[in-house]
């Protein structure tokens, strides 16, 4: 235990040190924030863009606020993981790569303490930001257009909280697992697309999957999800980010004679 509070103190200095603490929350506060504000503003800059005839009205009806929560998500799932995958995907190829881990790897050193670490500070970065996102989104679509139901945003942020977290744990066995940070966020893309792809052309056929999490996390918003779906769903996750997790570890032991010394 006392190993694993130093490698996290260790993990907090380092995300303080490169500003990531930082950048990352407001990356996703600014996507947040967007979606609200652009559809808000649309008429006026597509006014001061030109092209319309004199005397021209343009009348838009006012987006849901359900809608503009999932157009909000929907930023996460592309700029929002690419920030995420960019951001970690040295976290312990890097070390190797560049020799640091060396001054770990000299003493005696549990895996597990030093994958979970890193997978934890990583987390909490992630739902800082991604919950700063979507409170800033919810407040600007609250004043500008209506108010979601609190208790359905909060259902609908917790859900597509897990699906974060179990990308950035996809992130960080790619990270333990390839040679190179290149070769991890190539991993984790290419992962995550072939996934998205494969459900979005099969995906009728079952109802539980962790890449449903997005979905789900937005019918709360509508209708509410299939209950039992939903929970099958989230056990599966948690499985995969479990396994993920353990695979994380063996690949962070097993590769450690690769560091670059």
């Amino acid at each position: 235990m006392k190993q694993f509070s130093t490698l996290l103190l260790k993990e907090w200095r380092e995300n303080l040190r490169n500003f990531k603490i930082f950048w990352i929350p407001v990356v996703f506060i600014l996507l947040g924030i967007t979606e609200p504000l652009s559809n808000y503003y649309l008429p006026q800059i597509l006014d001061a863009t030109g092209g319309l005839p004199d005397g021209a009205v343009i009348e838009l009806p006012d987006p849901e606020p359900e809608q503009l929560m999932v157009a909000v998500m929907g930023q996460f799932q592309l700029i929002g993981m690419l920030v995420l995958v960019l951001a970690y995907m040295g976290s312990i190829a890097g070390e190797r790569r560049n020799g640091t881990a060396t001054l770990l790897y000299v003493r005696p050193l549990s895996y597990v303490s030093y994958f979970l670490s890193k997978w934890l500070m990583a987390s909490i970065v992630a739902l800082i930001s991604v919950w700063a996102g979507f409170l800033a989104g919810y407040y600007y679509t609250a004043v500008l257009f209506a108010a979601v139901p609190f208790g359905e945003f909060l259902a609908f942020a917790t859900t597509y909280s897990l699906w974060l977290v179990l990308v950035v744990t996809l992130v960080l066995f790619a990270s333990a697992s390839m040679p190179n940070a290149g070769l991890a966020a190539a991993l984790t893309l290419a992962t995550l697309l072939i996934l998205q792809l494969i459900d979005s052309l099969f995906g009728s056929r079952w109802e539980w999957s962790p890449l449903k999490l997005p979905n789900y996390a937005a019918s709360f918003l509508d209708i509410g999800p299939d209950v039992t779906a939903l929970i099958w769903t989230l056990a599966l996750s948690l499985v995969c980010l479990i396994g993920l997790a353990a695979l994380g570890i063996w690949f962070s032991k097993r590769n450690r004679a690769k560091t670059k010394v």
